[in-house]
């Protein structure tokens, strides 16, 4: 007897959705499609003569329609407001979302933009500069914009972080035991924040050199806002300069690069007291946060470096960015 095997995560034909994206979006009979990265998503790279978009496939059981229409319709507003983003694309239908009955369930596919430019960690202080103002920009059209979408909080990137990161390593190692230190200590610290001067709306959470394109030194585009949710807008601006920290291994680079960074954001609009005193700390929420992500879609996603090494050299990141900083974590 033959029985059809459960399937975790299957990987869609390039040539099947060529197909269909042809039809789906008017597109002529040279149009191509290729896959281009297997990771959290799945992303295709569509051409039709000088012409180039995005295709992404959402792995099943990781975002519903609704969660997918959120971060469409925070997309399309942000391209009304003028924002330096890679926005989605409706079919001759006028739909964004395409369904597709894979072998392990439902999945949803988006065409979007193709942003100009190139991507690298090797940006000049400069650029560093515009990608500041382009993300002031986004804020500037995010700021009291609401998503039916997770809330960035103390529950969400604390508590339910570390219940999934400790249930996945299976033990109370000095790492893990470092993480729920770091997090009690970040509690305390958000809990006696005046709320009041600090600005909130919609965040993209995974502000970083891997999701925008830089064209010309100057020219800034944003994308991939899987992640997007509601929270404070200085989420965004700690998350980028820690992950400029991690790309800059020469302190003074960093400085330099940092520096401009936060001079661009505020040739556009002003970062406040309070969120300026939040911003050696936020990012380090919003990592345990994705440490229990990396561990949550583990099956999904081919990250076999996700072992106690890896959580390892995750610790000694943050704990080289909390020297940095000269956080005190026994206040």
């Amino acid at each position: 007897m033959t029985q059809k095997f459960q399937v975790i995560n299957s990987t869609l034909s390039g040539n099947k959705l060529r197909d269909l994206i042809r039809y789906k979006y008017d597109l002529s009979e040279n149009a191509d499609c290729k896959l281009f990265r297997v990771a959290m998503n799945h992303l295709y790279i569509v051409t039709d003569g000088l012409k180039k978009y995005v295709f992404r496939v959402y792995t099943h059981d990781w975002r519903t329609k609704l969660e997918i229409d959120e971060e469409l319709r925070f997309l399309l507003h942000l391209k009304n407001s003028n924002t330096p983003v890679a926005y989605p694309i409706t079919d001759i239908s006028d739909e964004l979302v395409q369904e597709f009955d894979a072998p392990e369930g439902k999945r949803y596919g988006v065409l979007f933009s193709y942003a100009r430019g190139l991507k690298t960690a090797r940006f000049t202080a400069d650029s560093s500069f515009y990608i500041g103002k382009g993300l002031a920009k986004v804020h500037q059209a995010a700021e009291n914009f609401t998503l039916n979408r997770i809330n960035y909080n103390i529950q969400t990137l604390l508590d339910e972080s570390l219940i999934r990161t400790k249930r996945f390593f299976k033990g109370t190692s000095d790492e893990v035991q470092f993480l729920e230190s770091l997090s009690n200590f970040l509690k305390t610290k958000f809990n006696n924040l005046n709320e009041k001067q600090i600005r909130s709306g919609a965040v993209h959470l995974d502000v970083w050199f891997d999701n925008m394109h830089i064209d010309k030194e100057k020219e800034v585009t944003f994308f991939d806002f899987d992640f997007c949710g509601n929270g404070w807008l200085c989420l965004d601006i700690s998350y980028f300069l820690y992950q400029l920290f991690l790309t800059n291994l020469n302190e003074n680079d960093y400085s330099v690069k940092a520096e401009s960074f936060l001079k661009g954001y505020e040739s556009e609009t002003k970062i406040s007291e309070e969120e300026k005193k939040l911003l050696p700390y936020a990012c380090l929420a919003i990592m345990i946060y994705y440490m229990s992500i990396q561990c949550d879609r583990f099956e999904y996603w081919t990250n076999i470096f996700l072992n106690e090494d890896h959580l390892k050299r995750f610790v000694g990141n943050l704990k080289r960015w909390i020297t940095y900083n000269e956080i005190d974590l026994k206040y």
